[in-house]
This record gives structure tokens, sequence and C-alpha cells, in this order.
């Protein structure tokens, strides 16, 4: 039996969640499967992995095939790591004390390469959002310039025509004088 370890879709329209099965290679995509051996959510920034590393470990083991999706999770959740110093054990290379020490130290060194890029991202939606409040407030302020140049427009333009009826009232009222005289 050819044995593969897969993903299956669950999930409703355009929102897809999947399980990681153990599977035959000849059995349908959501069909029969052996075992189930995690979960993969793709909606979520970052994609959420739920892996039982033991059960994928003793499958890879055992030679089922990955697809290349789940070749990526596995390796990203470090299944081939630990697969990989086992076979340095096998070989005599180190002993499994000095492998578990590998396996954590890349663990923890991947750990913290995530720490420190969600600590970048933090940093840089704080930057833009810095950015964008930078620019809004220079927006509100060529609108505030705009609006009270246009109050001054017209506060000069009442002033002038105050003007303009003040001096007709007294070019009517010197008209006036000298005809009552």
């Amino acid at each position: 039996m050819a044995t593969k370890i897969r993903l299956q879709r669950n999930g409703r329209k355009s929102y897809a969640f999947y399980s990681i099965v153990i599977a035959d290679s000849r059995a349908p995509r959501d069909g029969r499967f052996t075992e189930k051996i995690g979960t993969y959510n793709p909606n979520t920034n970052p994609a959420t992995v739920d892996l039982n590393f033991e059960r994928a470990l003793h499958w890879v083991l055992c030679g089922a095939q990955p697809t290349d999706t789940v070749r990526n999770i596995l390796s990203n959740e470090g299944v081939y790591m630990k697969k990989h110093l086992l076979g340095g054990v096998a070989k005599g290379a180190f002993n499994e004390e000095q492998a578990e020490a590998k396996f954590n130290a890349w663990k923890e060194n991947k750990q913290t390469g995530l720490a420190n890029l969600k600590a970048k991202q933090e940093e840089a939606a704080k930057a833009e959002a810095k950015a964008r409040l930078e620019a809004e407030k220079k927006v509100n302020e060529e609108i505030a310039k705009k609006v009270a140049e246009k109050k001054a427009a017209e506060e000069a333009a009442k002033a002038e025509t105050e003007a303009a009826a003040t001096a007709e009232e007294a070019t009517e009222e010197a008209a006036e004088a000298p005809a009552e005289a």
C-alpha cells in the first residue's frame, strides 16, 4: 500500500482549513484515511498548525510520502530535522543526547527568529500608522489653512461691502445736506 501524508479539505466555501491525514494514495482526497495527525489553518496570520509530532515522525520514518504542502509543514515543524538527526544517531555520528540538544537548539533558534520577525512586522505597522497619522495631520492643516483663508476673504468682502455702504451713506448725506441748505 502506497501511504501518503496529505491534506484533507474541511470548512466552508472560501474559508478552507485542512486536516493532515495518513491515507492510501488511491483513496479520494476527502475520503477514507488511516490516521489523522493534525490540522492546518491557512486563514490565520501566520498559518496555524496543530500537529502530533511523534505520530508524524513515526509515519515519515515508516516511509509515508508527504505531498509538497505537507512536506513544507513538516519541515517547518521540525519533523525532517528530527529524522535527519536520528539518521546521524543510527550511523554513529553522535549520540541521542547530542541529537536532542541539536534539535532543541534548532527549535530555539527558529522561535527567536519568528519572534524577531513578528517584532519587525509590529514595528513596521506602528511606523506605517505613524506615517499615516502625520499625513492626515498635514492634510488637516492644509484644509484648516484653506478654511481660514476663505473666512478671511469673506470677512474682507464683508468689511469692503460695509465700507462701501458707509461711504455711500456719507455721500448721500453730503448730497442731501447742501440741498437742504
